[in-house]
């Protein structure tokens, strides 16, 4: 509830009659802090030179050698990423562990004489470096013939289904250690509210009934801006919002994810080398996804061998020591509350970058704020903006300051910032 003190700190400010804003969970807040993900995709598609899994390999083809989970867990490490969202089962239905529901899977392949267990290996990985670990299990079985989000043709093959994708669910999340992350693509209408209560319960659900986190709506690894993290009520019960339902004044906390790839497809193929982006790609995907409060998940895909290829590997080395080069190190940083924070940097200093946070277990509650710098004791605006949330990072022209200072024009209750630093990268603001 507002104070009296917080009414009267903010009160020319506050919007008049706002509801009290939504407030993520922990476990939201601790996700929303990890800000960079690494999807990993293969599949028989990765054998076929495809995004879609035609189901025509024969099984002893599938025979990844050289797999590596170490390696793609050093990936993930070198670029930033928090955690890991390995598909264990794509859309075609074949799965990437020892499953006890199928015969389409890597038990059934050469690899390892059929005892291998891709989730398992990757498991271990994640735990060497304290790497997250999440899982992508589809709803949909072409295996099976099971349609989008889980739903059969008739009520018999319905119940059939859903206990299979009930075990595997268990499987997945019961025997590899706590999950950060489970991704249901496309929704499900399988019930599964029990099984992530019981081996789930501070895992970030992507989409469905049971959802904590929400899909941006593109795959372009960008959020638009404003991206508030919070829904209404409606919207957050169809189990599928997006980016488009933000709402500053919802009633329920769902953050957003953007999904993206180092090359343009998904899977590896043999013919997608040249796709693979550039660093300046990339960092224009972090300013328009962690830099609009959103978290990013940026996928990479082993080859036939098993291994992430090594242009690939570099890239991703790459673009976290640019990350690091632009952000690893602020010229000066305070956190504060009320209407107005300044942030001295003990003399005159040219920057380019200014990051603010707020403190979003209390809400997400700047509406507007302008952010000036000051010049032989005159204060100039050097940017403005809406929403700020977990993080607004504003790219500006390089100036030279001795102070900056950000100001609330609007906001839902008395703002307070978790942080306010300044950066230099000596890079071109667009």
């Amino acid at each position: 509830m507002w104070t009296i003190t917080a009414l009267c700190v903010c009160a020319s400010a506050l919007l008049q009659g706002a509801a009290e804003p939504a407030l993520p969970t922990p476990d939201q807040a601790a996700w929303q802090d990890m800000e960079l993900g690494m999807f990993i995709h293969i599949a028989p598609n990765t054998w076929q030179d495809a995004e879609g899994d035609q189901r025509n390999t024969p099984l002893d083809k599938i025979n990844p050698t050289a797999l590596d989970t170490e390696q793609w867990a050093q990936v993930a490490e070198s670029m930033g990423a928090k955690y890991i969202v390995f598909v264990a089962k794509h859309v075609g239905g074949f799965c990437m562990w020892q499953t006890d529901t199928t015969d389409y899977g890597i038990k059934n392949t050469p690899w390892k004489d059929g005892k291998g267990d891709v989730l398992a290996e990757l498991s271990a990985s994640c735990k060497k470096r304290g790497i997250k670990l999440g899982v992508y299990l589809c709803p949909r079985d072409d295996a099976h013939h099971v349609g989008d989000s889980g739903r059969c043709q008739d009520p018999a093959q319905q119940e059939k289904y859903d206990a299979i994708y009930r075990q595997q669910l268990t499987e997945v999340l019961g025997r590899y250690g706590e999950m950060a992350e489970v991704w249901f693509d496309g929704s499900t209408i399988v019930e599964v509210g029990d099984i992530l209560k019981q081996y789930a319960p501070h895992a970030a659900i992507f989409q469905g009934k049971y959802a904590s986190i929400r899909w941006v709506g593109n795959e372009d690894g960008k959020a638009p801006y404003p991206a508030w993290n919070a829904v209404s009520q409606k919207a957050a019960q169809t189990g599928g919002a997006t980016a488009k339902d933000g709402d500053p004044d919802g009633e329920v906390w769902l953050p957003n994810e953007c999904d993206a790839r180092m090359r343009q497809d998904w899977f590896w193929n043999s013919k997608n080398a040249k796709t693979l982006k550039s660093v300046d790609q990339l960092m224009d995907m972090y300013y328009g996804s962690i830099g609009h409060g959103a978290v990013l998940i940026l996928n990479a895909a082993p080859d036939t061998s098993g291994r992430i290829p090594e242009a690939d590997v570099q890239r991703a080395a790459e673009f976290g020591a640019e990350v690091q080069r632009r952000f690893g190190r602020s010229i000066a940083e305070t956190q504060g509350s009320g209407e107005s924070v300044r942030l001295e940097l003990g003399g005159v200093k040219r920057i380019d970058h200014i990051v603010a946070m707020e403190d979003i277990l209390k809400g997400e509650r700047i509406r507007e704020y302008v952010i000036e710098g000051r010049t032989g004791g005159v204060w100039s605006k050097l940017c403005e903006g809406t929403a700020v949330g977990h993080k607004k990072i504003d790219r500006i022209k390089p100036v030279e300051v001795d102070a900056v200072r950000l100001r609330v024009t609007k906001s839902a209750d008395s703002p307070i910032l978790r942080k306010l630093a300044v950066y230099c990268a000596d890079i071109k603001a667009n």
